[in-house]
């Protein structure tokens, strides 16, 4: 998991991707403005800077320059929509530029492309003797392995990334499926099923009524 800054001036932003950050086992320092931003810099070692544009002070784009000569990659979560908003992101050398509202998935996912770029994928995941290793594309329960169909990996690699939030059928097809695939939501109902079969985790892959899945981890 990465150590992650948020830049972030409207408080309830902040506040709700530091939650949804957290639920899926990153740590976050929040600032809310330049100054609080640079400050944290000296104080704590981060994997990546989520940063908004238009912040008191120096702006994102200004802030930017910080961030770079110390090698802390930046996603810029902005409002500036426009096609030269982003380019000039870019070319200052943010790695991804996202614009609000976003989809908190979206924004995970993104973080996980990232961290991979920069060596730092998701670690080894443990709970209730199943090992998940992303690095061996393994899966292992008691120290024995587990053999899951492709399709079964997939949906739990989607699980796992974003565990303890609440998933609907509907992203799940489109996240661990694929956005071309067309098929019916009672896929996910038997896949879902197998793998509580399959790792004995029954008690793990909570049904959310009438929406879909969620992997609730303590």
């Amino acid at each position: 998991m990465a150590h992650i800054l948020i830049v972030e001036d409207e408080k309830t932003i902040s506040d709700l991707i530091l939650m949804n950050l957290e639920m899926v086992g990153h740590t976050v320092v929040q600032a809310f403005d330049s100054m609080e931003a640079l400050s944290a810099t000296n104080d704590h070692h981060f994997d990546l800077c989520l940063l908004d544009i238009m912040l008191p002070g120096l702006d994102g784009f200004q802030l930017i320059d910080s961030f770079n000569k110390l090698s802390i990659p930046v996603i810029f979560l902005t409002a500036k929509d426009s096609l030269t908003d982003r380019v000039k992101g870019l070319n200052q050398g943010a790695e991804d530029y996202i614009t609000k509202p976003f989809e908190t998935l979206e924004l995970l996912a993104r973080i996980e492309v990232v961290m991979r770029r920069f060596g730092k994928p998701n670690a080894t995941f443990v709970y209730k003797e199943v090992e998940f290793s992303p690095t061996e594309r393994t899966v292992r329960k008691g120290g024995q392995i587990i053999n899951l169909t492709a399709q079964e990996y997939a949906l739990l690699e989607v699980l796992i990334q974003n565990r303890n939030l609440a998933l609907s059928r509907d992203k799940l097809l489109e996240v661990a499926w694929g956005y071309d695939y067309i098929g019916e939501t009672r896929t996910v109902d038997m896949h879902i099923q197998r793998l509580r079969k399959k790792l004995d985790w029954e008690d793990v892959i909570k049904t959310v009524y009438k929406y879909g899945y969620r992997l609730e981890v303590s």
